[in-house]
């Protein structure tokens, strides 16, 4: 819809297919090329015979002195070229989100995630119950982003790919639980599934930034893939990779906040191993002893992975075809009621004189 149309009424800023305006004089054109059709019969002849062959050959007196009837159709027929045309309005400019990433988030469940040794709020509760409320928080500032979710324990499993709806993300979170996914920890399978999935379901070139965020409280121990081999696949993939190392000194809380001795005592954290992995793909690891270091980590991650880039400011295209087509439709109703109004009115007039 090129051109200057600052010249339209109403505030309209142009039309979506200005071509069919060209119609605009097709009646006339049909009128002046077309022969008027003629009887072939015998014609009676009357005193007021020209009269008559006036109405007949379209010269009567709603046509020859251009009535009121074809005025009206005339302005309907123009009125409806300019509904097909489709006038348009341009809207308020607006600046739709463009979204800058593919977030997918890795959640340890393996049995050492049911360990004791957090405080959320004023209660003891458990390493998983912990992160689960954290990253819940951290979904919410991630309007914009395509999020994912998987599960790992001896295995890895996608239990919510890509998507704008946080809320059905944040469900399966909070429906995970403890050995769902085997009790020991497949951290390069993981990697391996998030980066398999990220290739998966962004489209090459109009992808946005691939970022794996992956939380564990423990070393590698199962699996059929290592961690820094993984780390490899998700260079290669352009996947940058945070990992989180979660969990306390090995102790646990007693109900008054003090860290006691336990008899698990908890597994050491291969923190040098997630050090690499995130070395490797461009990404940082973070070590969170507590809940409120772990809030603190997702906030440091939400501040490196902006969740938008303002894109080009855009006015939407408002139609207003109804306008015109209200109109002609009007316009057209009038122009066939017309006639048939002033013929009704003719014959009462003549019985009204009969009868006189």
């Amino acid at each position: 819809m090129s051109g200057d149309w600052s010249w339209l009424p109403f505030g309209l800023d142009g039309f979506a297919w200005p071509w069919l305006l060209l119609a605009l004089p097709l009646p006339w054109l049909l009128r002046a090329l077309l022969p008027a059709a003629r009887s072939g019969g015998a014609a009676l002849r009357v005193p007021y015979g020209e009269r008559l062959g006036a109405i007949a050959e379209g010269r009567g007196p709603a046509c020859a002195a251009g009535g009121p009837a074809l005025w009206l159709g005339a302005l309907a027929w123009a009125l409806l070229c300019v509904a097909a045309a489709r006038p348009q309005q341009l809207g308020e400019a607006v600046q739709p989100p463009q979204a800058g990433r593919d977030l997918m988030l890795a959640v340890d469940l393996s049995g050492s995630m049911a360990e004791e040794d957090m405080l959320l709020g004023d209660r003891i509760v458990d390493r998983l119950t912990a992160a689960k409320a954290v990253i819940a928080d951290f979904l919410d500032r991630r309007a914009g982003d395509r999020v994912g979710l998987l599960v790992f324990g001896r295995r890895a499993y996608a239990v919510a790919p890509l998507t704008l709806d946080r809320d059905s993300v944040r469900e399966q979170l909070l429906d995970s639980v403890i050995g769902l996914a085997g009790r020991e920890t497949a951290i390069g399978d993981a990697i391996g599934l998030a980066v398999k999935r990220l290739r998966a379901e962004t489209d090459g070139a109009e992808a946005g930034e691939r970022v794996l965020v992956l939380l564990t409280d423990g070393v590698n121990t199962a699996g059929l893939l290592e961690p820094v081999k993984a780390a490899e696949l998700a260079r290669d993939a352009r996947v940058r990779i945070h990992t989180i190392a979660f969990g306390g000194d090995g102790g646990e809380l007693s109900m008054f906040g003090f860290r006691v001795r336990g008899s698990g005592g908890g597994e050491e954290m291969d923190e040098a191993t997630l050090q690499r992995v995130s070395a490797m793909t461009g990404g940082r690891m973070f070590r969170a002893r507590d809940t409120a270091e772990l809030a603190g980590i997702y906030a440091e991650i939400d501040r490196l992975e902006p969740v938008e880039r303002p894109a080009q400011s855009v006015r939407p295209r408002v139609e207003r075809y109804y306008w015109p087509l209200g109109l002609a439709l009007l316009l057209g109703l009038d122009a066939l009621l017309l006639p048939r109004l002033r013929r009704w009115r003719r014959r009462r007039s003549g019985a009204a004189g009969a009868r006189a």
